[in-house]
């Protein structure tokens, strides 16, 4: 099985592949989310993993844009811990780093951290993992990055401070996605985007219907809809499979109150990684 995600060997994408499949998946690095996608729809890879939410940040909204302008189906997820490092080249120290790398969101997970390095330099690079292979490549013992421990291990760095982010309930949501649907009715999730008429409590009526079907609504997220300034799709998480009666039987009643409605998966609910 081959697994694509984006970013380079040792990003937190890679980790949360490994975890989901196991370590002897091969894995298959991507430049984009986009790349993500195409190469599970062309077959280069069985199924793709795509951050979609982080607990501090919110939503990563291109993925949920991928989701729908794509065919593939979601079939997993898993929530990972992200635990950022201090990666610098053995034989630097913590007060020789005038120059720490790595990608603005990760940057911004340690804001505090990084404000109480005096005269350091903080540079926004594409990717984690990326910044650990440019500090190996650069051989400037004054140059850091926030990372992995999978990061550094790659590149052989070391580890100069641990756990360097501001908040350690700081979790990334990460979906599965792949060409063919998976069948699943026990513990299981389904996501879903629609778009409703734009009336007085459309929305209202929607859930009405999820509600009285005794399924519930997990989470929600609206995003612009393409080519309709200020008309926007909605993004749900609702409990329980469509292979169940009482979830087919509430989407089917909600196909009437929709102007589009696409099930993106069912899947099982996923685990939680705190290491």
């Amino acid at each position: 099985m081959t697994v694509a995600f984006q970013g380079e060997p040792g990003a937190f994408s890679e980790l949360a592949a490994l975890r989901f499949f196991g370590t002897r998946t091969r894995t298959l690095s991507c430049t984009s989310f986009e790349e993500v996608f195409r190469a599970v729809a062309a077959g280069t890879a069985t199924a793709g993993i795509v951050p979609v939410e982080n607990s501090i940040f919110g939503s990563i909204h291109q993925n949920y844009d991928l989701l729908l302008r794509s065919k593939l189906h979601v079939i997993g997820e898993l929530k990972l811990r992200i635990r950022l490092n201090l990666l610098g080249l053995p034989g630097s120290s913590f007060r020789s780093i005038t120059t720490v790398l790595s990608q603005p969101q990760a940057l911004g997970q340690c804001e505090r951290f990084l404000r109480k390095l005096k005269g350091v330099h903080v540079e926004a690079v594409h990717d984690t993992a990326g910044a650990a292979r440019i500090v190996r490549e650069s051989g400037d013992l004054a140059v850091a990055a926030v990372a992995s421990r999978r990061a550094g291990s790659l590149h052989g760095l070391s580890v100069l401070r641990s756990d360097v982010e501001d908040d350690p309930r700081n979790f990334t949501r990460f979906l599965v996605v792949s060409g063919k649907p998976v069948r699943t009715h026990r513990d299981s999730k389904t996501s879903i985007v629609c778009a409703l008429r734009h009336v007085p409590g459309s929305l209202h009526a929607l859930l009405g219907v999820l509600a009285s079907a005794g399924v519930n609504l997990l989470a929600l997220e609206s995003r612009p809809m393409p080519g309709k300034p200020w008309e926007y799709l909605f993004y749900m998480d609702l409990s329980g499979s469509v292979a169940e009666p009482r979830v087919a039987s509430a989407l089917k009643a909600a196909q009437s109150l929709c102007i589009f409605l696409r099930v993106l998966g069912s899947y099982r609910r996923g685990r939680t990684y705190s290491r």
